[in-house]
């Protein structure tokens, strides 16, 4: 895959545009009972776009937009980049603290939000009056179209003109340092990670989407809508997340590709009634967190289908490593790590040590990617692009490359534990932890120790009808653990904290109080 050049469309608006011609007048969005063509959505975004350049929006300024995943999100995109602006998806979570930092921080010009969601936090903001929020534009969530959009007769508005390096999104990540900053991802990152997935799932317009992801989130804006902009492919949308309601939209529009977190997937999974509901799908892919061996058999035995990965990031514009299609997945001996794939078409990936140079075969290092979805930089940056030298990405994972290729993850460089001198993988004795038959999600912290430095502290859930107590825990990872390595604390909870993409929040359960 490695040497297959990535040829796509030159921007994000000729990517639609081909989706437009290939296939108008079939539907481009499904939402529950709306259907969408893309002649519609062409035509809904072109009078979002008016207004917008009517109440002083020009090229190069941010549009935020605060929606769920409903075609307002698809409209307001397309409107943004038919302006010339950027866009700046927004997590309809977010805190006024939150929210406020954004739009100070990306100096946004406009506000794209559902009229459901902008009562409570983005009116709060926008009427503290420290944003530069000069327009404000609520969305019906089914019509995905606001109120005073001025008719438009087919042709009448003209894009802004859009080069391959103009800026398309600026979508927040905690980069490898976590402070939250955005990546400036550009026209020719979008239009070639969409590509990328073309190519590696032979994607064409008779393929079915389901967004199981949030749309503002780098896979559901790449891997979901952009995806369909590149092909045609219709896109199921489902406003939020809830397994329930996914596995209706599955039975109702048979989706042929899904990729989604593991917690999503085996949220849906539980959902179903077996893997009869799954019969449709031809490609299924996971990502955004590392996958045991034990939790893909789970999805593979209740979907009936293989379970593939992928890897990427925020800066990577989605994927940068990825499983091929109908591969075996090996399994590392030692860590109980699987291989997070290959590099996907026109990437370079490198395991390299502290001063950039690339190790052996085995040798664990930091992953390092290059290719044409790789950002050039963050918003507003200034000195601060350590993890992006000369194009090539230092991510900030650790893990190795075998000799066959095949490339481990292991763990987050900043998640890595030091207790007495010793370097402790968390990863490692989260796989140990979770071959227990009692235990449902194990994560493992380093918590302070005054002696040690840091102390291994796992947080574990248990599952429905099962009981264990943290000693029977601790001696069963005594045999395979070395004694530096096994949890010296652990902590029953309920639940673990997790972000909207269903990624543990680590950083809270370091927090003293968590329980």
């Amino acid at each position: 895959m490695v040497g297959a050049e990535v040829v796509g469309p030159a921007d994000g608006l000729e990517m639609f545009r081909t989706a437009c011609a290939r296939s108008a007048t079939q539907p481009l969005i499904s939402y529950f009972d709306v259907e969408l063509t893309a002649a519609t959505v062409d035509h809904r975004s072109s009078a979002l776009a008016s207004a917008l350049r009517e109440d002083g929006f020009e090229p190069g300024d941010r549009l935020a937009i605060l929606t769920q995943n409903d075609p307002a999100f698809v409209v307001a995109v397309l409107a943004a980049w038919k302006l010339g602006g950027v866009a700046v998806p927004v997590n309809p979570m977010y805190t006024e603290r939150e929210l406020a930092f954004l739009l100070i921080d990306t100096e946004t010009r406009a506000l794209v939000c559902l009229e459901e969601e902008f009562a409570g936090v983005p009116r709060s903001v926008i009427d503290g009056g420290d944003t530069e929020v000069a327009t404000v534009v609520l969305i019906d969530r089914e019509a995905a179209l606001f109120a005073e959009a001025p008719e438009l007769a087919d042709g009448e508005f003209a894009p802004h003109p859009i080069a391959s390096t103009d800026p398309a999104l600026l979508m927040y990540t905690s980069g490898t340092t976590g402070v939250p900053k955005a990546a400036v991802i550009t026209h020719a990152n979008v239009t070639a990670s969409a590509e990328i997935y073309r190519l590696l799932m032979s994607l064409t317009d008779a393929d079915v989407v389901l967004a199981i992801s949030p749309l503002f989130h780098i896979t559901g804006m790449i891997g979901h809508m952009a995806v369909a902009f590149r092909t045609g492919a219709r896109l199921v949308l489902a406003h939020r997340f809830a397994a329930e309601v996914m596995i209706e939209q599955v039975r109702r529009h048979r989706p042929t590709f899904i990729v989604g977190t593991v917690t999503a997937l085996v949220s849906v999974v539980n959902a179903s009634t077996g893997p009869e509901d799954f019969a449709s799908v031809r490609s299924l892919y996971t990502g955004g967190a590392p996958v045991s061996r034990a939790v893909a058999d789970l999805i593979e035995s209740g979907t009936g289908q293989p379970l593939n990965i992928l890897y990427g990031l925020t800066e990577t514009t989605s994927p940068a490593i990825a499983t091929p299609m109908g591969e075996p997945i090996p399994v590392d001996a030692e860590s109980g790590a699987m291989a997070i794939g290959l590099p996907v078409p026109a990437t370079v990936c490198r395991v390299v040590d502290v001063d950039g140079r690339q190790v052996a075969a085995g040798e664990v290092g930091e992953i390092e990617l290059r290719g044409p979805q790789v950002i050039g930089g963050y918003w507003r940056a200034g000195e601060d692009t350590a993890d992006i030298v000369d194009g090539a990405l230092r991510t900030g994972d650790i893990g190795f490359v075998d000799e066959s290729g095949w490339i481990f993850l292991l763990d987050r460089r900043k998640d890595m534990i030091t207790t007495a001198g010793y370097k402790v993988w968390p990863r490692e004795v989260e796989e140990v932890l979770a071959r227990h038959p009692a235990v449902a999600e194990a994560v493992v912290v380093g918590m302070p120790d005054e002696t040690r430095g840091e102390e291994v502290t796992a947080f574990v859930t248990v599952r429905s009808g099962r009981t264990v107590t943290p000693a029977e825990l601790i001696d069963f990872s005594r045999t395979q653990l070395a004694a530096y390595k096994r949890p010296r604390r652990i902590r029953m909870v309920r639940e673990l904290p997790k972000s909207p993409t269903g990624k543990v929040l680590r950083r809270e359960l370091r927090g003293e109080n968590y329980s």
